[in-house]
């Protein structure tokens, strides 16, 4: 990613971008970089044990660390021994690192086979092949509805995920069809006989109220994450009308766009606009004719009405008629107090829990993230996210971790009030270590040069595949001195030492800053972290 001069956009958006919490993902470097300059060596804290590599400690002391203070914590497995040490009860801002504990709350209250299965009922009376009421599709919290489910079951994801493509060039789809949960559910209502539907279909989405304090806002039913998809790829010639495809189309949804090609190595520059409600969206701007399909998304506002329209297309496309028209509002005034009686014709049931972890963590799913902290409140009865915060309080007293360590206002780790010591994340790690879930929990992390938000870090290095770990980052604008501000990089996991030994750890780095404005330099920040990590597997085995 060539990162502009972004002076202006600085003080006006760049925060928001850079708290999509992928720097490491997008650094092309490896664990072979060069030495950097000496520089004065920083301050360790009194409870730094044993000698570091000099390769981190020649990290360190580089110059955008003048003004920072770092973090690092390493163990045995058993969390007992102190490997490496330095400010370790401190509070660091945890970035994506906070989804480690987000992620884990309800991967232990659920289960990790835990399916999600939501029902369609219908309500009313029943005549034969026709139903004169509705069908009320009860929404569970399933986070993707079948959209990244693969035929094995596992579910999908990219590297860089959809949900970052307006942040970051180079984010990708998934090849599944994002409505594969809504047509199953409608394929399953007429296989019960059911063709011709005499009154409205209905999204009951009473599961929790959406907390907007949780950003993005998770809501009871998630289509597509809560996405409309606009690819757009190059004209056959400068001039020409670019391309466009868009996904999922669902009424009353409508996509234009006046973006135009213009000569290889020309400006790359497309603006999504959205009007009435998000159902017009248009694209604008110019693409180079060798310029890669370009990804773009743009905001479900309501994703009940949109789940609703999406449902009675799928109907019609599987011979069930609809008298209500898709692009209507979403009628929850018609629901039933409750579905005690009422015939079930359809369920969509989920992967297991454990998948849904994997998508959150090696991607950083801010989404799901926050999900989790609904779907704990759930489990108490309650419908206010906010609930789900005591549930995680008692699993982290279960599991050992001191929560005085941790602060949380949200399961993604982006609101500025998250903070997180490197014990508290090092004790949540070595938690997963003595229960069946170790390995599950471990490889739903992010493998160093291989997948997730570190495939293209260290690729060729010695600690390729051995490095396995959580990212974060928080950057935002420093407009007095035209630079970025680096509140917090950090990378938190597991270190295979080799015979079945994996070290928790934990590094990270707050208060750097870049020499100029242009995000580059901060990949150069996230590429440190990922090659100190490198540096802790790759040293040879203390006594």
């Amino acid at each position: 990613m060539n990162g502009p001069n972004l002076s202006a956009p600085l003080r006006r958006g760049l925060a928001a971008a850079c708290a999509a919490l992928l720097f490491v993902a997008l650094a092309t470097g490896t664990a072979t970089g060069a030495d950097p300059s000496p520089s004065p060596s920083p301050s360790p804290s009194p409870s730094s044990s044993g000698g570091l590599d000099p390769r981190i400690t020649e990290i360190m002391r580089k110059p955008e660390y003048r003004n920072a203070q770092w973090g690092l914590l390493q163990t045995g497995p058993d969390g007992g021994r102190v490997v490496h040490s330095m400010y370790p009860d401190q509070f660091f801002v945890p970035g994506s690192t906070a989804k480690l504990v987000s992620v884990s709350g309800p991967w232990h209250t659920l289960g990790s086979e835990h399916r999600f299965v939501t029902p369609l009922y219908a309500v009313g009376d029943r005549q034969g092949a026709t139903l004169t009421g509705d069908l009320d599709l009860v929404a569970q919290g399933d986070l993707t509805m079948g959209g990244r489910t693969r035929p094995d079951g596992t579910v999908a994801y990219t590297d860089l995920d959809h949900t970052y493509a307006n942040d970051f060039t180079g984010a990708t789809l998934t090849p599944e069809n994002p409505l594969a949960g809504i047509d199953e559910l409608a394929r399953q209502v007429r296989a019960a006989g059911i063709t011709r539907v005499d009154g409205d279909v209905i999204v009951d989405s009473r599961l929790f109220a959406p907390d907007p304090v949780l950003d993005p806002t998770p809501t009871p039913l998630i289509v597509n994450d809560n996405l409309i998809d606009l690819l757009t790829t190059p004209g056959d010639r400068a001039g020409a009308d670019a391309r466009l495809d868009w996904r999922p189309k669902v009424a009353p949804y409508q996509v234009g766009s006046t973006v135009k090609t213009v000569a290889a190595g020309g400006p790359t520059d497309i603006t999504v606009t959205a009007t009435d409600g998000g159902t017009r969206i248009r694209l604008s701007g110019t693409i180079a004719a060798d310029a890669e399909p370009l990804l773009r998304t743009s905001p479900i506002a309501d994703p009940a009405a949109f789940g609703r329209a999406a449902l009675i297309q799928s109907l019609e496309r599987a011979g069930v008629r609809v008298t209500a028209d898709p692009a209507g509002p979403n009628p929850v005034a018609r629901l039933p107090r409750d579905y005690e009686g009422r015939p079930r014709v359809a369920a969509y049931t989920s992967p297991p829990y454990a998948q849904y972890a994997k998508l959150v963590l090696k991607v950083s799913h801010n989404l799901g993230a926050n999900l989790g902290i609904c779907l704990m409140a759930v489990t108490t009865g309650s419908r206010q996210c906010e609930d789900g915060f005591p549930v995680l309080a008692d699993f982290l007293d279960e599991a050992g971790v001191d929560r005085g360590q941790l602060q949380l206002m949200d399961g993604r780790g982006g609101n500025p009030a998250d903070r997180a010591t490197p014990e508290a994340l090092v004790q949540m790690l070595t938690y997963w270590q003595r229960t069946p879930d170790a390995r599950l929990f471990r490889e739903a992390l992010p493998i160093l040069g291989v997948d997730g938000l570190l495939a293209e870090n260290c690729r060729d290095c010695p600690a390729r595949g051995k490095v396995f770990g959580k990212t974060g980052a928080a950057v935002g604008g420093d407009a007095l001195n035209d630079r970025l501000a680096v509140g917090a990089i950090t990378i938190a996991g597991y270190l295979d030492r080799g015979g079945g030994r994996f070290d928790p750890f934990y590094a990270g780095v707050n208060g750097a800053s870049t020499p100029g404005p242009n995000t580059q330099e901060v990949v150069a920040i996230a590429n440190d972290l990922a090659l100190i990590a490198a540096y802790l597997q790759e040293a040879p085995p203390s006594p």
